[in-house]
């Protein structure tokens, strides 16, 4: 009778790597997101060169912070560093990335007297209509938009619930792009 390999579900194998450090197990796991992780990062970057240096980044990070993080569901973890990953990057370079409802507004720092203005007039605009939330989602969506912070670190820092943490960023994002557009019109 022939042996059967047996495919880990991405918590055996995550857990094996946390107890045992064996690469190949955060190997197997990091390939069955590679293309998600390129693919998000070409989204970000816009680069198909900083794209694929940034999954060797992602894949560095890894080898420390599974081991130091609790985490219940790797896709939608993986995908939140990436993320995070690549906006930290277009902050170094000066960029200014924000996303509201998946739409995205780049700023690069180098703009037109023209382009600094209107960035100044949104990013403005922004921080009004943040201050417009009430008090639970505007905690939430500054840590996790402006401070990168994930949702565990978000709910440890404010002592709330999970639920209730991705609620408030729901809420508060999509509050927030209501505002931005109301306001947007009127000053236009």
């Amino acid at each position: 009778m022939k042996n059967i390999p047996t495919i880990k579900s991405d918590a055996d194998l995550m857990n094996s790597y946390q107890s045992t450090g064996d690469m190949e197990e955060l190997s197997l796991l990091f390939q069955r997101y590679m293309d998600l992780v390129y693919g998000v990062c070409l989204k970000y970057l816009k680069n198909n060169e900083d794209a694929k240096d940034s999954v060797i980044n992602i894949f560095e990070e890894l080898i420390i912070k599974v081991k130091k993080h609790h985490i219940d569901y790797f896709k939608g973890w993986l995908y939140q560093l990436t993320k995070n990953h690549c906006l930290m990057i277009l902050r170094k370079k000066k960029i200014y990335h924000i996303q509201i409802d998946g739409e995205f507004v780049q700023f690069a720092d180098d703009s037109h007297p023209e382009e600094a203005k209107i960035k100044e007039n949104q990013l403005t605009i922004m921080q009004f209509c943040i201050n417009q939330l009430v008090e639970q989602q505007k905690v939430a969506v500054e840590l996790f938009y402006l401070k990168s912070k994930c949702y565990q670190e978000i709910s440890a820092i404010t002592n709330t619930e999970l639920k209730l943490v991705k609620s408030y960023i729901q809420n508060g994002r999509r509050n927030l792009k209501i505002c931005m557009d109301k306001e947007i019109k009127q000053n236009s």
